[in-house]
C-alpha cells in the first residue's frame, strides 16, 4: 500500500463482506485496519458452502481484477450434471422439475420468491473462458472464499477486537471495543460484523432490526465417499413425514473432489419452527450434541442419505439460527458521512435461495468502487452507497423471506422476537 497521510478507513469484523472491502482499498491504495473480535481467520467453524449468483461473481471480479480473480475462480466449485433437484428425504425419489408440480407446500414458496428464479436457476456469464449455462452452479466454502479475499490484507488486521460502538472526533471517528479502549482515528468506520453489529445498532439508533424467525438448523460435514449414493448435482432433500414440522438438507456434490481423501463435503440441514432444539437453545454447544439430534432426525430417510449423517464428522456439527432483516426492506436512517454498514449488518437473510452471501459482496464492490473513485473519505460517498444499496438489498431481502414462508414456514410480524445486537449467545 502506497505511503499516505490520510487516517485510515476502519473496518469492524473481518467476514466476507469486509475482506473483500479491504482488497478494494487495498487496490485503490487507500489505508485501512480490519478489527475482529476472533483470534484468527481459523478460530472456528467457517459455516456451510455458498453459492454464487452472476451479481456475485460479477461484483467479486470487480474488487479481485484480472490478477485475482483468478485464483478465486480456481477456488469454487463448478457442479454441472443435474443442476439443482429436489428429492423426498424418505424415499429417495427426484421431485419433479415443473414448479406446478412441486409439492403443495413448495407452491408458494415458488410463488413468493418473484425473482429468486433467476438467482438459482440462471445462466452465468463466461468464466475462465466458458460459457456457464442453465443448471450449473458455482460455489466455494466461506472459509475458502476468507483466505483467498484475505490475501494481501494480513497486515491490516488487529484480530482479538471486538467493535462494540464508536465516537465521532472533529475529523474523523474511532470505534470502541469490548474492553472499553479505543482505536486510532479513522477517517470512516465501515461496521462489517454481521448480525449482531453494534455500529449498525447505533448508526441506525434500532432501525436495523434483526428477528428471529424461530426456525433453527444443524451444519456439517462428512466425507466425499458419503455422498457417492447422490451423485453430481446440488441437492435439495424435503422430509414432510414428520408431525412438528418440515425438514429439510441442501448439499452440494462436486465430482471433481469425490475421490479426493482430504475433502470433505458439506450439508446444511433447516427445520421450521420447534423441530430442533438446541439443549437450553444454547448455540455455543457444537459437536456431538448437535451430530446425535442431526442422526436422530434423519434415522428414517433413504439409504442414499443416511450416510451423510452416518459417516459425519461430529466435531464439526454446528447449529444455526435462522434469522431475517425486516422484510419490507432496508430501512432509512439519518445518514453518516464517516460511517456505514455491510453484508449481514445491514441486511439480514435466510439461507433460502443463497442470496445474503452475494448480495455482501455487491456491497463491498459498490463502497470500494466509490472510495476509490473518491481518493477514500469524501461527503457525499455513504449517502451514495446507502442509496444504492437499499435498492437491490431491500428486492434481496423480499426474496430470501419469501422462499423462506414456503421451506421454514416462518412468519415475521410485530410479535416476531428480535435478536440482541452484540449479543451471541441464544
Amino acid at each position: 500500500m502506497a505511503a499516505t497521510d490520510r487516517k485510515p478507513i476502519l473496518i469492524s469484523g473481518a467476514g466476507v463482506a469486509s475482506l473483500l472491502l479491504g482488497r478494494a482499498l487495498l487496490s485503490a491504495s487507500i489505508p485501512f485496519r480490519i478489527f475482529e473480535k476472533d483470534q484468527s481467520i481459523t478460530f472456528r467453524a467457517q459455516g456451510y458452502r455458498l453459492r454464487l449468483s452472476s451479481e456475485g461473481l460479477d461484483a467479486i471480479e470487480a474488487v479481485l481484477g484480472p490478477d485475482g480473480f483468478p485464483e478465486f475462480w480456481d477456488r469454487c466449485g463448478k457442479t454441472g450434471g443435474v443442476g439443482f433437484s429436489a428429492i423426498d428425504a424418505i424415499t429417495g425419489e427426484k421431485f419433479p422439475d415443473d414448479p406446478a408440480a412441486t409439492p403443495d407446500k413448495e407452491k408458494k414458496d415458488v410463488e413468493a420468491a418473484g425473482s429468486a428464479s433467476k438467482i438459482i436457476r440462471e445462466t452465468l456469464t463466461s468464466r475462465g473462458g466458458k460459457v456457464l449455462t442453465l443448471g450449473v452452479q458455482v460455489g466455494i466454502s466461506r472459509g475458502d472464499m476468507r483466505q483467498v479475499f484475505l490475501k494481501g490484507c494480513e497486515s491490516f488486521i488487529d484480530w482479538g477486537h471486538q467493535v462494540v460502538g464508536y465516537e465521532s472526533t472533529a475529523s474523523g471517528v474511532r470505534a470502541i471495543f469490548a474492553d472499553g479502549s479505543k482505536s486510532i482515528e479513522g477517517e470512516m468506520l465501515i461496521g462489517g460484523e454481521g448480525l449482531y453489529s453494534r455500529v449498525a445498532e447505533q448508526l441506525s439508533g434500532g432501525k436495523l432490526k434483526v428477528y428471529d424467525t424461530g426456525a433453527r438448523g444443524i451444519h456439517g460435514q462428512a466425507p466425499t465417499t458419503a455422498f457417492k449414493a447422490l451423485g453430481e448435482g446440488v441437492w435439495r432433500a424435503v422430509d414432510d413425514s414428520r408431525p412438528n414440522g418440515r425438514v429439510f438438507i441442501i448439499t452440494n456434490v462436486r465430482p471433481g473432489d469425490m475421490d479426493d481423501p482430504n475433502v470433505e463435503f458439506g450439508w446444511t440441514m433447516g427445520a421450521q419452527p420447534g423441530v430442533i432444539r438446541p439443549p437450553n437453545e444454547d448455540y455455543t454447544i457444537t459437536g456431538v450434541v448437535a451430530a446425535d439430534i442431526a442422526k436422530s432426525i434423519t434415522k428414517e430417510w433413504h439409504p442414499r442419505l443416511r450416510p451423510l449423517f452416518e459417516q459425519m464428522i461430529e466435531n464439526e456439527a454446528a447449529f444455526w439460527k435462522i434469522t431475517c432483516s425486516n422484510p419490507t426492506g432496508v430501512p432509512e436512517w439519518e445518514n453518516d458521512p464517516r460511517v456505514t454498514v455491510i453484508g449481514d449488518a445491514a441486511h439480514s437473510m435466510t439461507p433460502a435461495g443463497g442470496i445474503g452471501a452475494n448480495t455482501a459482496v455487491r456491497d463491498s464492490a459498490l463502497l470500494g468502487r466509490l472510495l476509490a473513485e473518491n481518493g477514500g473519505y469524501g461527503d457525499g460517498v455513504t449517502a451514495a452507497y446507502e442509496k444504492e444499496m437499499r435498492v437491490y438489498a431491500s428486492e434481496a431481502v423480499k426474496t430470501s423471506y419469501g422462499l423462506a414462508k414456503g421451506q421454514f414456514g416462518v412468519e415475521i410480524n410485530e410479535n416476531t422476537p428480535t435478536i440482541r445486537r452484540g449479543v451471541r449467545t441464544a
